[in-house]
This record gives structure tokens, C-alpha cells and sequence, in this order.
């Protein structure tokens, strides 16, 4: 009604620091993507500003945009304006004003908003250390996972998702140099040992996280790490440590106290603004090796700044996988087979589930068969941050010029990480002289069929894997004080690789917690302690939540079905005798066979004929709990 307050009228929070939502107090209701879907994250991104009706038909339609547009648009609006009323949000929230459209909000009703009035508030409060780094956590909580993830518009993440990315980095930092300062050290790893992994050209991380690491007793890792970055640096950039990480080395060999200059810093020296540059879309990395090479026709100054594109990373506490990792590095490096076939490129398919380690091994063979491909090597992300994959065309184009011209007898290791179905790769392999492997949650036999290969099918880890991780990354003191204890926490994380990682990456930042503490702590609710609550993209939930996303909605609902039944599902003899199997077995959910077999070759159940299939203990956790939540929400409509 004009005159009234427009923030008084929205009765939903708006949630852009992730995938778009609509959130009731602890309801939320993550919005699917559509073209109102669009609009809505273009106006909240310029919230309280007119935003023109030309970017609003670019965000939504790019630049291939219909002859009828500017219609359109008034549709999409309509469209958007009964989206609000469906979901209690009054449809003047959106106003149409002389030459566009603005949506009216304030922190109480926006996330974005919220996090930046957190932000000015603690800038205010930088002679208060505790305050400043309590304020910041706080804006920083408002973040729920990948930006925009169900928001498809090109334009949006090419020219909205980088700033945005950028505000939290200097947050993240911030926090760090605080926690450093206050000598809450440990606190600040889990952060730190992401963010280098990330961004490896941001010298200041890799200062933080090193600080850290030596300032809570891990001296021969902070060494390493040095090394590890001054390596880089050398390799990729061509340039040496800057003087701040020289001086942290030598003060390190030294065995110089470093708290009260760290406290010194957060007391006064708000966090310089990265040097990173904006992240570009998802395309072929340069990895060690190839630093001079030139993507999309520029030179690379930095690796880019974005979420899951870098130099391949080296994989902190790499274990297991012995086998296929020798495997893989052997048949990478034998020399091309004669004939005809040796005219295709060497190509290892590396399956399984989300979250079962599959990249992480890609990219630890990619080191160990660095001396194998002088002619460089690239990690190429095949899927967008939305979740769609991308074009077979667009990465071979990128894919060239990354490489160059070919050189005779020189090889190339191209690592297709992600990929969604064999169209997407069939037409990169086609140079002789490339080594190629691909990692997919799929079999992707007809890939196998049509241009051969290997194929190694990753499952959970063995007892003594998952043990060997918990010593890697824990250290032997803490785990071998208390052996039954650090096994019992493997068993409870399914002795699955992503559990793992997150479960060690949460007892790093608390050192004074026990492991037999712990496993009560674990055992009370696992999905909710499989979370980085700080960085709530790394949780199994949401590994499971991602994985749902990317079914047909057919398997989606039948794995949902077989969730409620029991671990040991139908085996092919049971499907063909109906829903109650050959023996009456009712428990077991009626599933068609072919159903059973495609959810299978995505790598969410297990085995299958002769044998039963079966599904992991944590999905199958995961799965009831979103009929919980479902159908809870079924009722309250």
C-alpha cells in the first residue's frame, strides 16, 4: 500500500549468500531455478537501487535475448510477484520505477545487506579485538554454501559472483589475522588450509596458515608449508617469496616467539584487500609445469580466485588409494601402444561416489607423473558452479589455447574433472600426444566401449585407510594415545573419505577435545557433526543434497524410496519377483530393475546382481531425514 513501509510488508528473509532462498525463522525453502529466479537475484543484488530493464533482460536471457524482451520481462515479473504471494511475501515488494524495476530490503530481510552492515560494525570496533572477531564470525555465518548455485545466468556469475566472492575473502582474512593475534591459533587452520588450497597465489594466507601451524607446536609443517609455496610460487609465477614470508621462515629456524607480534597486528591493522584477481568462469587450470602457457589469449599473472579452480593442489594428508595410485601413475607414463590405437589419447576413467575421493586421487597422480608430461598439465572443471555441466566445444577451444602449439615427442596430462555424461568428453579425445584422466560419479561405459581405457571404480576405505588418515592428519600422538577410540570414529563415518576429511578437519580446530569424547559428541547425530559450520559447502549432507540435485527426478524418488528400507536392498532375482522378493521380504521398497542399475552407475548404491545391492549408512541417514523434512513440511502446508 503506498505510504507503508515496504520491510514490513515482506514477512521472508531473502538468502543470497548461497543458493537463493526463502527462509521462516528455521524454515527455509531453496527457490528452483527458473527465469523469476533470475530477475529476483538481480534485483536483491542491487537491492534499494532501480536496476534497468536492458541488465535485467541480459541477466535472464544473455545476450541472445527474444525479439519480444521487454514483454517478456513484464511476464517474468508477474511471474516473480506470484512466486512471493505463494510463499508470503507480498507482491509489492518489487516496484516499477522510470526505466527499470527495484526491490526494497534492509539487513533484517537480506542476508547480503546483513552481512555488510556486520561488516561496517566491525571495522568500527577495530580497537577490540574480541568484538571486531566475533562480529565478523557472525557476518560470515550468513554465507550457506556455493552463490547463486541455482541461479542460471551467465551474466550474473561472470559479473556479480567474483565481487561478492571478494567481500568474503577479506572477511575470512580478517577473522584469521584476528584469531592469530588473540593466539587462538588453532582455530584459524581449518580456514587457513582451505584457503591456500583455493587461492595458492595469496601469499598472505599461505603467511597465516604457516604463523599457525608453528605458533601451535607443528614446526616441521610450517616448514613444509613454506616450501611448499615457495615451490610454487617458483614454478608457476616465476617469482620468489615476498619479504613477510622469508622473514616468518628465517623467525621460524630462528625459534622466535611469534605471539606478541601477531597480537600487535590484529590490535591496529585491518586486513589489506586480496591481490587476487576475480574469478573467471570454470575452464582448464594450469598446473605445475605449465605456468608460461596462455589461456583465452592472456597471460596468467595468478591462478584464479575461485572456488574449485587453481593449480592442481597438492591433497593435504593424501592417503590410501595405494593400489590405484600406482596403477594409474604405471599406465599413465608406459609408452603409447602401437598402430592404430596409438593414435588415441591414454585415457583412465576414475567412478564413484560423491565424495569418495576420486579428484583428490586424480590430482595426487598428476604430481607423482609430473616428469612425464613436459608439455604440461590441466585440470579442467566440465561442471559450472550452477551444477550444469559445460560444452565439449567451449573446453576444447580453451583447452588449445591453454597448450599451444604441439611439440614433437612432448606430452599432455588433461585431467576432466567432473564430468556428467561421455558427450561432454568424447570430443577432446582426439590428440595423440594427450594422456587424459576423467573423474565422474558415472561408469560412463560408453565412453569405455567406443574409445577403451581403464577404469578404476573408487568404494569406501579399508579400516587400516581410514586409520591411516586419522595419523596423517591428526598426528600419531593423539591417535595412538587413544587407538580404539580414533577407529571407532572411522567406523561411524562409514569409513567414507569426505567424512573423514571434514571429522579431521574439526578435530584440528579443537586440540583439547578426546577422541572417546568425540565419539559420543559424532555418534549423537553424524550429518549435523559432518559439517564445517563455518563453511557449510563441506558437509556430507550437503555432498548428498548436490548429488540428489543432479538425478532425473524418477531416481531422485526411488532412492528416496530405498532410502526407508533397509541397508541390503533387492538383488536382481528379488526385482524380478515383485515388490515383496521371491521370500514376502516386505521391508524392501519395489524398485525396477533398470532403476536399481542407473542409480548404481551413479555411485550411490553399491554392488548389485549377482549380488544384493546397497546403499552407505550415511546416505541412507541422509535420505530419511529429507523424507522427514518433507513430509513435515507437507503437513505444515
Amino acid at each position: 500500500m503506498p505510504g507503508s513501509d515496504p520491510e514490513a510488508s515482506i514477512v521472508m528473509r531473502f538468502q543470497l549468500l548461497g543458493p537463493l532462498a526463502l527462509a521462516d525463522g528455521p524454515d527455509v525453502v531453496v527457490l528452483q531455478p527458473s527465469k523469476p529466479v533470475i530477475l529476483l537475484a538481480a534485483l536483491l543484488l542491487h537491492a534499494n537501487s532501480t536496476v534497468s530493464a536492458d541488465y535485467l533482460q541480459r541477466a535472464v536471457w544473455g545476450e541472445d535475448q527474444p525479439a519480444t524482451a521487454r514483454a517478456a520481462l513484464q511476464t517474468c515479473v508477474l511471474r516473480l510477484r506470484r512466486l512471493f504471494t505463494k510463499h508470503g511475501v507480498t507482491g509489492t515488494a518489487i516496484e516499477a520505477v522510470p526505466g527499470g524495476y527495484r526491490i526494497t530490503a534492509g539487513p533484517p530481510t537480506l542476508d547480503l545487506l546483513g552481512f555488510r552492515d556486520q561488516v561496517r560494525r566491525a571495522t568500527a570496533l577495530a580497537g577490540d579485538p574480541e568484538a571486531e572477531l566475533y562480529t565478523l564470525k557472525d557476518a560470515l555465518s550468513l554465507w550457506q554454501g556455493s552463490l547463486l548455485a541455482n541461479v542460471r545466468s551467465d551474466v550474473l556469475h561472470r559479473d556479480e559472483v567474483p565481487r561478492l566472492s571478494e567481500e568474503r575473502l577479506r572477511a575470512v582474512e580478517r577473522v584469521c589475522d584476528l584469531l592469530l593475534g588473540l593466539g587462538r591459533c588453532g582455530e584459524a587452520l581449518v580456514d587457513l588450509w582451505t584457503a591456500t588450497r583455493v587461492y595458492p597465489g595469496h601469499e598472505r594466507f599461505h603467511e597465516q596458515l604457516i604463523e599457525a601451524l608453528y605458533r601451535t607446536g607443528r614446526q616441521s609443517q610450517a616448514l613444509a608449508e613454506y616450501r611448499r609455496v615457495k615451490g610454487f610460487l617458483l614454478d608457476e609465477l616465476g617469482v620468489d617469496p615476498s619479504p613477510s614470508l622469508r622473514q616468518l621462515e628465517l623467525s621460524i629456524l630462528r625459534g622466535e616467539d611469534l605471539g606478541a607480534g601477531g597480537a600487535a597486528r590484529a590490535a591496529v591493522e585491518p586486513a589489506p584487500a586480496p591481490a587476487s584477481a576475480p574469478a573467471p568462469a570454470p575452464g582448464p587450470v594450469p598446473v605445475p609445469g605449465a605456468a608460461s602457457r596462455v589461456i583465452q589469449g592472456a597471460a596468467v599473472p595468478l591462478p584464479a580466485a575461485a572456488p574449485g579452480a587453481g593449480p592442481v593442489p597438492v591433497v593435504p594428508h593424501f592417503t590410501g588409494r595405494e593400489a590405484e595410485a600406482a596403477a594409474m601413475a604405471a599406465r599413465l607414463t608406459a609408452p603409447p601402444p602401437p598402430g592404430a590405437d596409438g593414435q588415441r589419447p591414454l585415457t583412465v576413467l576414475v567412478s564413484g561416489a560423491p565424495g569418495i575421493g576420486k579428484s583428490a586421487l586424480a590430482q595426487h597422480v598428476a604430481h607423482l607423473v609430473r616428469d612425464s608430461f613436459p608439455a604440461g598439465r590441466l585440470l579442467v572443471r566440465m561442471t559450472r558452479a550452477d551444477g550444469h555441466p559445460r560444452t565439449a566445444d567451449e573446453v576444447a577451444a580453451e583447452v588449445a589455447a591453454a597448450l599451444g602449439p604441439a611439440r614433437a615427442g612432448e606430452r599432455a596430462l588433461l585431467i576432466l574433472d567432473d564430468v556428467v555424461d561421455a558427450d561432454q568428453v568424447r570430443p577432446l579425445l582426439t590428440p595423440p600426444d594427450l594422456a587424459v584422466v576423467v573423474t565422474s560419479r558415472m561408469g560412463l561405459g560408453g565412453l569405455i566401449a567406443t574409445h577403451g581405457g581403464w577404469v578404476h571404480r573408487l568404494t569406501a576405505f579399508t579400516e587400516a585407510e581410514s586409520y591411516a588418515l586419522l595419523l596423517a592428519a591428526l598426528g600419531t600422538e593423539r591417535v595412538e594415545a587413544e587407538p580404539r577410540a580414533a577407529r571407532r570414529l572411522t567406523a561411524l563415518c562409514g569409513h567414507f573419505p569426505a567424512a573423514l576429511r571434514i571429522l579431521t578437519a574439526r578435530l584440528l580446530t579443537r586440540p583439547g577435545l578426546r577422541l572417546g569424547d568425540a565419539v559420543d559428541w559424532l555418534g549423537d547425530d553424524p550429518l549435523a557433526r559432518l559439517t564445517l559450520t563455518d563453511s557449510p559447502d563441506h558437509s556430507v549432507s550437503g555432498l548428498f543434497d548436490r548429488a540428489l540435485d543432479r538425478l532425473d527426478p524418477r531416481l531422485s524418488e526411488a532412492l528416496l524410496r530405498i532410502g526407508a528400507g533397509p541397508p541390503e536392498l533387492l538383488g536382481e532375482a528379488d526385482v524380478a519377483d515383485g515388490p515383496e522378493g521371491p521370500e514376502g521380504r516386505k521391508d524392501h521398497p519395489h524398485v525396477p530393475e533398470d532403476v536399481l542399475e542407473q542409480l548404481a552407475d551413479a555411485g550411490l548404491l553399491e554392488d548389485g546382481p549377482p549380488g544384493p545391492y546397497r546403499i552407505h549408512d550415511l546416505l541412507r541417514a541422509h535420505l530419511r531425514r529429507t523424507v522427514r523434512i518433507r513430509n513435515r513440511r507437507t503437513e505444515k502446508v
